[in-house]
């Protein structure tokens, strides 16, 4: 039920309606029986730094930025975290009691603990990491690996000239750059493969990408989720690789969120996972 006291958040996006966000917080709001809702904020470009600053004059707590306005909540925000500078982007506002807005990034901290909870006995400190891709996704999983204490991260992306860019902005020492047509050979002596690309989405291309250099102890973690086993980790889970799914990053990146927002620190479980992914199954 919800009252004149309910506590309101949501997510600003547009498109917005393909966001999966309002039935993973909606279903924490359910379980929780907390007075509040979440609901989809379409919000067009142009219109994004005026929506934003009225947050806390509407009584919102705060809201999930998605694409296109992450590069653009960095500016609109009042007060930035450490990581979300470095990533270069903004999923995660949190309106202060004065009224100022405080924004995070929350996607490195739902790759990680994926994978912390899918892989536990997983070593950071075990081997270098592979990262395919140089986006936004590619940029917090790096930043999570770094953070994590991983040695060096081998970043390759089918445009050379983004993932240079990538590597300078993060950490040139501790980012290796390799180009695409090595990509295979790349996998060597690594401890983990992260695919973060669309790569293997359903609507996409395939990712194509030789297993046989990978040490078979390394662990192989696709952050798509649609389809939620890819062809990588099948050919992974074939070869006796620990693989991990990416349903779990899109989870768990809501925990800090709904803390903020409602008060009370949500758990991803199998009933939560099962029915977002009845959810996903339908659309991206």
């Amino acid at each position: 039920m919800i009252t004149g006291r309910a506590k309101l958040a949501g997510v600003m996006g547009w498109p917005v309606g393909h966001s999966l966000s309002p039935l993973l917080h909606g279903y924490w709001l359910s379980t929780h029986a907390i007075d509040g809702a979440y609901v989809p904020l379409a919000v067009k470009p142009e219109d994004f730094a005026e929506a934003v600053r009225m947050l806390p004059k509407l009584g919102i707590a705060g809201a999930n930025v998605t694409i296109p306005h992450k590069q653009a909540a960095l500016a609109a925000c009042d007060e930035l975290d450490d990581v979300a500078v470095r990533i270069g982007a903004v999923n995660t506002i949190v309106v202060r009691r004065d009224g100022r807005l405080w924004g995070t990034n929350t996607d490195a901290y739902g790759f990680l603990e994926n994978l912390k909870a899918k892989h536990p006995t997983w070593d950071a400190g075990a081997g270098p990491a592979v990262v395919i891709g140089a986006g936004g996704a590619a940029r917090a999983v790096v930043v999570a690996l770094l953070d994590a204490g991983v040695p060096a991260v081998r970043l390759t992306n089918r445009s050379r000239e983004r993932a240079d860019a990538l590597a300078n902005d993060l950490d040139a020492k501790k980012i290796e750059v390799t180009d695409w047509d090595l990509r295979n050979v790349a996998l060597a002596g690594a401890g983990l493969l992260v695919n973060a690309t669309s790569l293997g989405m359903t609507g996409q291309p395939e990712l194509d990408l030789d297993l046989a250099h990978l040490p078979k102890e390394a662990a192989v973690y696709d952050i798509v989720y649609v389809p939620l086993e890819t062809d990588l980790l099948k050919a992974a889970k074939a070869a006796g690789h620990p693989v991990i799914d990416g349903i779990g990053m899109l989870l768990h990146q809501a925990r800090p969120g709904f803390a903020a927002w409602f008060g009370i620190e949500p758990t991803v479980d199998q009933a939560l996972t099962t029915y977002v992914l009845t959810a996903a199954g339908a659309g991206t």
